[in-house]
């Protein structure tokens, strides 16, 4: 199992992840996996409960659409699956607007913005 052009690992949660949820939404839709690292192991998450109920208020606040958060739980470890549908009109993080594309995340500015929008 690797990271591709839908899915994305992290091993714990930061707001800063809303940009990969952005990114998702801009795309193809994909999901990102916390309380899995970077080769795929399930590592857990602390305090899945309370992120069970933060994760989707911010990105409904921060970027005004809705995402499903699921648990799962794989080796004894819990783990967040974050699902995002792709979205027909750009989203946004803040006013930055970010594309998944391949296993990564980007930013657009310039050119690619004005294509995008």
């Amino acid at each position: 199992m690797k990271e591709n052009q839908k899915t994305e690992w992290k091993e714990s949660w930061r707001d800063d992840y809303l940009r990969w949820v952005c990114g998702f939404a801009n795309a193809e839709g994909g999901t990102l996996v916390i309380g899995r690292n970077d080769r795929g192991q399930a590592v857990g998450v602390a305090n899945a409960a309370r992120l069970l109920e933060e994760i989707p208020n911010k990105v409904r606040d921060v970027l005004g659409i809705m995402v499903d958060v699921n648990l799962v739980v794989e080796g004894g470890k819990e783990l967040l699956e974050i699902r995002v549908d792709p979205y027909p009109n750009p989203i946004s993080y803040k006013g930055e607007f970010h594309f998944r594309s391949g296993s990564t995340k980007q930013e657009l500015k310039g050119a690619a913005l004005s294509h995008f929008c």
